[in-house]
């Protein structure tokens, strides 16, 4: 028996994977859509586990996937191979859309932190174009709440109403409102913060 005999398959040599993904990255540039499809197929799982790692959430990786290769697509006259590897180019796109994710997921938590924090609306009043999308998540989650925290939230987020001023007008104990307004916090930021999805709620 030959001890020595070698797989069937061998590596790709390094010069003919670099031509392949100068084709590439050349049919990218002419909108070709066969080029796209291989390109993705080659760094789609890359991209992936880079949000993954970075997010800690798969859905939300999911999203960032697909927001780079769509960025990718839009942006594709902007690659210039002189200024390295295509891989390298989407990895740097991965990196941005990164930071936009967790910045987004940072203004839904700050939405969240503020109902608790007797926060006056005013200040959420008129929101900036980016965060547009959050207010409509937040308020899909608000709507999902137990009635009597959804109630207690609602009239600190809308109303300009303090917990105590709450309290005053349904004659719920004051504790009790804030219990609500705790445990209805807890679940929005459940609700909006992604990875959080196995906390349990007070």
């Amino acid at each position: 028996m030959n001890t020595r005999t070698r797989p069937t398959t061998t590596p790709v040599p390094p010069v003919e994977e670099t031509r392949y993904e100068e084709e590439l990255a050349q049919g990218l540039v002419k909108a070709d859509e066969d080029a796209f499809a291989a390109i993705y197929r080659r760094w789609g799982a890359l991209v992936h586990t880079l949000a993954t790692r970075s997010l800690g959430d798969t859905h939300e990786a999911e999203d960032v996937t697909q927001q780079v290769f769509v960025g990718a697509w839009r942006g594709r006259h902007g690659f210039r191979p002189e200024r390295g590897t295509l891989g390298a180019w989407l990895v740097g796109i991965t990196r941005r859309k990164v930071v936009d994710a967790l910045a987004a997921r940072t203004r839904r938590l700050s939405l969240v932190e503020s109902a608790g924090q007797d926060i006056t609306p005013a200040r959420l009043v008129q929101p900036a174009p980016d965060e547009v999308l959050d207010r409509v998540l937040l308020v899909e989650a608000l709507s999902r709440l137990p009635q009597a925290q959804r109630d207690v939230l609602c009239m600190a987020f809308y109303e300009d109403l303090t917990q105590a001023q709450i309290a005053e007008r349904t004659g719920v104990p004051l504790g009790t409102v804030k219990s609500h307004a705790r445990r209805g916090l807890h679940r929005l930021r459940t609700a909006v913060g992604p990875g959080a999805a196995h906390d349990t709620c007070v």
